[in-house]
């Protein structure tokens, strides 16, 4: 999941935008600058305030993040073989996952920026946002390609896909799920995502 931590944390950094932006760079925009302001509300671990603090950006990850359509591409192989009551509890337990991994970033203290480098069309009506995270590693400058994939979703721009150094999110779900449907089926795949969820909110000490 290391690279879904560094999608995630894309979106708690403070930005920096060249020139007038794109309605899909303001979308992202919009998104980094709210949550943003509710991490610089910082709680103690573990308290009541923190678990507020937590709902708060739970809530903005799915007002910006359309899990439902990144799931159903990433399971395009297998989607129509699940049933209904298998359709809903994958999208139902990614959205918790995706969430869990989200909130866990908040007690990291990485320090990020953003810049916004572009914005075109992409296939079928969607938008194209790139956008570069500058950061160190091993205390010299590092920089990560980070692109989001936006679509208008009930007349509000969401992403779907994330791109880290040009690999996609939606790639990366879907060769998993793939994989361990091939071995596991579908309830070892459930399974493993509960697993991992229980992880990382365990890691988040509740």
């Amino acid at each position: 999941m290391n690279r879904l931590v560094v999608v995630l944390v894309t979106l708690l950094s403070f930005t920096a935008l060249a020139g007038a932006p794109g309605p899909g760079t303001a979308a992202v925009k919009s998104a980094n600058e709210k949550i943003s302001a509710q991490l610089k509300q910082k709680a103690p671990p573990g308290s009541q305030a923190e678990k507020d603090q937590a709902a708060k950006v739970t809530s903005s990850v799915r007002d910006f993040l359309d899990i439902d359509e990144l799931g159903k591409r990433a399971m395009a192989d297998q989607w129509s073989k699940l049933t209904k009551a298998q359709q809903d509890e994958f999208l139902s337990t990614l959205r918790s996952l995706i969430e869990a991994n989200y909130v866990s970033g908040m007690r990291a203290n990485l320090d990020y920026t953003v810049d916004y480098t572009g914005e075109s069309a992409g296939k079928d009506g969607d938008t194209i946002v790139t956008t570069q995270i500058n950061t160190k590693r091993h205390g010299h400058p590092y920089k990560i390609e980070v692109d989001y994939v936006v679509h208008n979703e009930g007349g509000k721009l969401k992403a779907w896909d994330v791109s880290t150094d040009g690999v996609g999110l939606v790639d990366n779900y879907r060769a998993m799920f793939d994989k361990i449907m091939a071995s596991d089926g579908f309830n070892g795949l459930i399974a493993k995502m509960k697993k991992k969820q229980t992880e990382t909110q365990g890691a988040q000490g509740g």
